[in-house]
């Protein structure tokens, strides 16, 4: 009892110092129904974070939306898929869409979020004009997607496409064509012939494009078949 009269004296924001050190969102959402105080503290160091993933734990649409909600001073977001039961969908997109935070966004991270498609990134994307840095790895976005990131993401620097098999040379050249700042560029498994890395090249000479192989087939071609003759 002594203890609990001894935290419970602590102001409020020492208090939601503590509980901004807390990463188990668990622990969070159970120190939440302590009392009043404590979830409003809880909510105050919610606020405090710039950096936010969910790497690792079961989310779904409603939880990671609350949460982002409440993080309302958020530069960082990294919601990928790294446990079995994390669904995250469309819906969950729309949500954080409509978050305080999502333009002053500087790093979203969906890497193998199967569950998304071309409408809830395009609607996510709409809102992030800071957007700098973005992982689209292993998901089954198209063009779609990159017109609506050419579009709205002026300041992107780095983007990840590993793996996204659906994206084509059209989508791939719009969006270097429009993002001037971009500087890297991670194509790792994705179905874009090499012809294409050429054109990307030639719109920003500097532009990173990863694997590194890519960008020497592009800038080395081989040299022609000499027939026998």
């Amino acid at each position: 009892m002594d203890e609990e009269a001894a935290i419970d004296r602590l102001p409020l924001h020492l208090l939601a110092y503590i509980f901004s050190l807390v990463t188990s969102f668990t622990e969070l959402a159970q120190a939440s129904g302590v009392c009043k105080k404590w979830r409003k503290a809880v909510n105050q160091s919610m606020a405090r974070r710039q950096s936010l993933s969910f790497a690792g734990w079961k989310m779904d649409d409603d939880s990671t939306s609350r949460l982002v909600h409440l993080a309302y001073n958020l530069k960082e977001l990294d919601i990928s898929r790294s446990r079995w039961g994390c669904h995250i969908t469309d819906n969950g997109l729309y949500q954080i869409a409509s978050t305080r935070c999502v333009s002053n966004l500087t790093s979203i991270s969906l890497w193998g979020m199967t569950a998304i498609t071309d409408s809830g990134v395009v609607q996510l994307v709409s809102k992030t004009s800071s957007l700098q840095h973005l992982n689209i790895g292993g998901t089954f976005i198209t063009d779609e997607s990159l017109f609506a990131i050419a579009e709205r993401c002026h300041h992107l620097k780095t983007i990840s496409m590993w793996c996204c098999r659906h994206v084509t040379e059209r989508g791939l050249l719009v969006l270097v064509n429009k993002c001037r700042k971009l500087e890297s560029l991670n194509l790792w498994g994705t179905r874009v012939p090499v012809d294409c890395f050429i054109a990307l090249l030639t719109i920003s000479p500097a532009l990173q494009i990863k694997p590194i192989q890519l960008l020497l087939n592009a800038q080395n071609p081989p040299p022609p078949l000499l027939h026998a003759v």
